[in-house]
């Protein structure tokens, strides 16, 4: 990492021992700047909510099982609303379905918790400089191993409909939506009141069957409505 920049960096870890690890390694990991410190995927996105663009984090090290939100859900949803940030998972379990589960959230890399802080430090700049995915060893090999034995479109999600009840209007609304504009950009678009467009989404919601946006953003992206 170079000396001269400072690259922000966030944990989403919810046992205190594994916090404490982590903090250890931080001295080695010259340029980078732990910006924040979640203990779940909620903690996460609450502390991401409202953060000035010069202060989102980089690269987030996730952890996968967590109580509320675990860190595939925690990702599938940053991923939809900040597709800028890298997220690695930093994890004990090496199991077939949480690597592909994380890949498919919008996971860069793939980490085993006790990896020293040279690896770290490496896995940063491999996603920043790169765009590359690091991974241990032991996940990569196994990784291969299951794509080797995968038919060729296990991996093809199938894109799906936006529900009918969805109106035109309402489609316009969700999409701007997924695209991070609050209610009042969005009626300045549209030519529309601001309570015109909570209205909206209010209905967005109740069709849905959701309660937040985070809901929202994470159907969209998993249902692939708007490419």
């Amino acid at each position: 990492m170079g000396k001269d920049t400072l690259i922000n960096i966030a944990l989403v870890e919810d046992n205190p021992i594994n916090r404490s690890t982590f903090m250890n390694k931080m001295p080695l990991l010259y340029g980078c700047n732990l910006l924040f410190v979640a203990q779940n995927g909620y903690d996460c996105l609450e502390q991401l909510k409202g953060l000035p663009v010069q202060k989102i984090p980089k690269v987030i090290f996730m952890d996968l099982e967590m109580p509320q939100l675990n860190g595939i859900q925690t990702i599938s949803m940053a991923h939809a609303l900040y597709p800028e940030i890298c997220f690695i998972v930093l994890t004990v379990f090496d199991d077939d379905d949480k690597i592909f589960e994380a890949i498919k959230s919008g996971a860069s890399g793939y980490l085993l918790k006790h990896e020293p802080a040279t690896v770290l430090a490496d896995a940063i700049a491999n996603v920043l400089e790169f765009g590359g995915a690091p991974m241990s060893p032991a996940i990569a090999r196994k990784a291969l191993n299951l794509l080797s034995k995968a038919p060729l479109d296990s991996g093809l999600e199938k894109e799906t409909s936006i529900p009918v009840s969805i109106t035109q209007r309402e489609q316009q609304i969700l999409q701007h939506t997924i695209n991070g504009w609050d209610a009042k950009r969005i009626a300045g678009v549209l030519d529309l009141s601001v309570l015109t467009v909570r209205k909206h989404i209010a209905n967005i919601y109740a069709k849905l069957h959701v309660k937040s946006k985070a809901e929202v953003i994470s159907i969209a992206h998993k249902e692939k409505w708007f490419k």
